[in-house]
């Protein structure tokens, strides 16, 4: 058996150390090539220890001395910067990089590895959300493999394999709802950081923690599924489903829904695109139909969470305005977990910021960026003006 040699950028973040418990559970399937960090010095070095890859990549270049003489006698090259992060995903030696950056840092890093050739299981969404037609023209010109490993874009992509020659009617995406299911805009009003952070069914980072939260997470996941599966808006509907069982669901021209189930656990998924197209055994938990008798389904209140419904809109307004509603999203987020703007307020500067940056209709790469750039500028700006308003209220 040939082993995957893999990259696996932002090793230990969430899905970065469940990638590792996977590898850890089918011994003899991958090779670790790479293994990269934002900051995490100390997670990336024990990580270094174990799995010995060719290279490691602190982004941070301020650990890079430190993650360098803890490595010192090793055959691990230690590296640093974002300019790195380009460069390793291209070795011979990687066959598919596991690209599991958190937000636009895994745009440039992904976009690298496609041109030379790598097959991708991408786990950062903002990259399709930023440059969604960009990337797949990048995909299909280079004739790589782009696996999904999202649970809700796991389960689409499992649902569709061999089905190549049968339309898609339409994709149902399930939300779990988040912490806040149900509670109406008062409530909201109110909520702080740490009852946004305690998701009921799975765990993950911060970030995506929140965006669930506000339901960011599910309209920026209808941005991908767009691009992953060349879909039009009309076909992409969002389902609250709040055990988490079902991931997602495939409805094809004839009525038929196909769905993929199991337990909340991105282990999972995670396997099924480093292993894919084989499955291999493991030892993870099984789901029990004892366990949920009981399975429902609601509609997404897109008054309530109007993340969700800004997501559409920028979806059907094309061009760069995907890209700027990452960037605000990024920015508010980052400054709710900082106590510096309300949860509802993030919204509101979300949705100022796509209607202050200009439209483009077909950004390059560096329009992209740019419009990153100016639309974290611009956010950056009314989260200052309603940090004021938001203490003078609380």
């Amino acid at each position: 058996m040939t082993r995957k040699r893999i990259a696996i950028l932002g090793a230990t973040g969430s899905i970065g150390t469940q990638a590792l418990e996977v590898v850890r559970a089918c011994p003899g399937w991958f090779e670790i090539q790479v293994l990269t960090a934002a900051t995490n010095a100390e997670a990336l070095i024990q990580q270094a220890l174990e799995f010995l890859p060719k290279v490691v990549v602190v982004a941070d270049e301020s650990k890079y001395q430190e993650v360098k003489e803890a490595l010192w006698g090793t055959s691990v090259m230690v590296m640093a910067g974002a300019a790195a992060l380009e460069e390793v995903v291209q070795h011979a030696e990687v066959d598919l990089v596991l690209s599991a950056l958190v937000g636009s840092a895994g745009l440039r890093p992904t976009v690298a590895a496609i041109k030379a050739g790598k097959d991708i299981a991408l786990a950062n969404k903002e990259t399709l959300v930023m440059a969604g037609q960009l990337v797949m023209d990048l995909v299909h010109k280079h004739q790589v493999s782009l696996l999904p490993v999202d649970s809700e874009h796991s389960a689409i992509f499992q649902c569709l394999v061999g089905e190549d020659r049968n339309p898609i009617e339409k994709i149902y995406l399930t939300a779990s709802g988040g912490p806040f299911r149900g509670k109406s805009r008062d409530f909201l009003s109110t909520v702080t950081r740490e009852q946004a952070l305690q998701h009921p069914n799975w765990v993950m980072g911060a970030k995506i923690t929140i965006d669930s939260a506000t339901l960011m997470n599910k309209g920026l996941e209808v941005i991908e599924a767009k691009w992953l599966f060349g879909l039009q808006t009309r076909q992409i509907d969002v389902v609250v489903h709040p055990q988490s069982i079902i991931h997602s669901m495939v409805q094809f021209e004839d009525g038929t829904i196909k769905a993929q189930l199991g337990l909340p656990d991105m282990k999972f998924p995670i396997q099924y695109a480093l292993t894919y197209p084989k499955r291999v055994e493991n030892s993870f938990k099984r789901f029990n139909f004892m366990d949920f008798p009981k399975l429902t389904f609601e509609q997404a209140d897109t008054d309530t969470f109007h993340n969700l419904a800004l997501a559409y809109r920028a979806l059907e307004t094309g061009g760069n305005v995907p890209c700027i509603l990452n960037a605000a999203n990024e920015m508010v987020v980052a400054a709710f977990l900082k106590d510096k703007v309300g949860f509802l307020q993030m919204s509101d500067i979300i949705e100022e910021t796509m209607e202050v940056v200009h439209r483009i209709d077909t950004p390059s790469l560096d329009d992209y960026e740019d419009t990153d750039r100016k639309s974290r500028a611009i956010a950056g700006e009314l989260i200052t003006k309603s940090n004021k308003t938001y203490h003078i209220v609380k």
